[in-house]
């Protein structure tokens, strides 16, 4: 399996990464795509990848969350740091109405210049979108993009994927959501996305999969999220692993 998105560098892992890793390796994934959430971050996820480098991959980017007043210098360092080479995607990156609801014209220009950057470095694209995807889908038609997108976290419904892919064509991140109670509506979406365009991730310390949740995520508990896309498609795990693995290969480079 391939986690496309898991942030194993965080502070609520402390001294224990190497040990998260290593659960998670030895549950059966192969690979860790860790996103960066602002420049601090950035740090910590170069850190993980030197200790792990055949089975980690470095995404970058500025969170719609993390925007402050010094995005310009930061956007520039982004920029110089895809010159440089190593990155295998742009983010994780977005708008999120939920936890900020007065910065809009700001997050959408950071968005859009992120944009510019995966197109002019040929990079896909992780998107964070929250409460915002009429907002997000029309930064996404201004920049006009040629490269892969992926709606990481996706939690919407099959009218949502119908009213995204009337412009788009997609990826969507499934994780730990997929197994709540309280998300019928998103194992429906399961089946108006089609498993050639799901790849699993698990947006670790955060949405842990039943039945952890109410503990910290983190890549371990992926096979969770991959049994519950089975269960709901009707499909052998390994199918999913398989289908599943090489879109992320796909999409990514790996």
């Amino acid at each position: 399996m391939i986690d496309t998105h898991t942030h194993l560098y965080f502070p609520d892992y402390k001294d224990e990464s190497p040990d998260v890793i290593e659960r998670g390796l030895a549950s059966g994934v192969s690979h860790f795509i860790l996103p960066n959430v602002n420049e601090e971050s950035l740090l910590e996820v170069k850190k993980l990848h030197a200790k792990y480098p055949d089975a980690t991959y470095m995404a970058i980017g500025l969170h719609p969350t993390d925007i402050n007043d010094d995005n310009e210098e930061f956007i520039e360092k982004i920029d110089l740091e895809l010159s440089k080479g190593g990155f295998v995607a742009i983010g994780e990156t977005g708008i999120d109405l939920h936890w900020e609801t007065n910065n809009l014209n700001q997050q959408k220009v950071v968005f859009r210049k992120q944009l510019e950057l995966a197109e002019k470095y040929r990079l896909p694209v992780i998107i964070h979108s929250r409460d915002a995807r009429e907002e997000t889908l029309e930064v996404l038609r201004e920049v006009k993009l040629t490269v892969p997108l992926v709606f990481h976290s996706f939690t919407g419904t099959p009218e949502d994927v119908k009213r995204i892919r009337e412009e788009f064509d997609p990826w969507f991140g499934i994780n730990g959501v997929v197994t709540y109670k309280n998300a019928p509506e998103l194992r429906e979406a399961l089946k108006e996305i089609g498993l050639d365009r799901i790849v699993l991730e698990t947006d670790a310390p955060f949405l842990t999969p039943v039945p952890h949740r109410g503990e910290r995520n983190e890549s371990a508990y992926l096979v969770h999220v991959r049994d519950k896309i089975a269960e709901v498609l009707e499909k052998d795990p390994k199918e999913i692993e398989a289908i599943t693995d090489a879109n992320a290969r796909k999409i990514f480079g790996i």
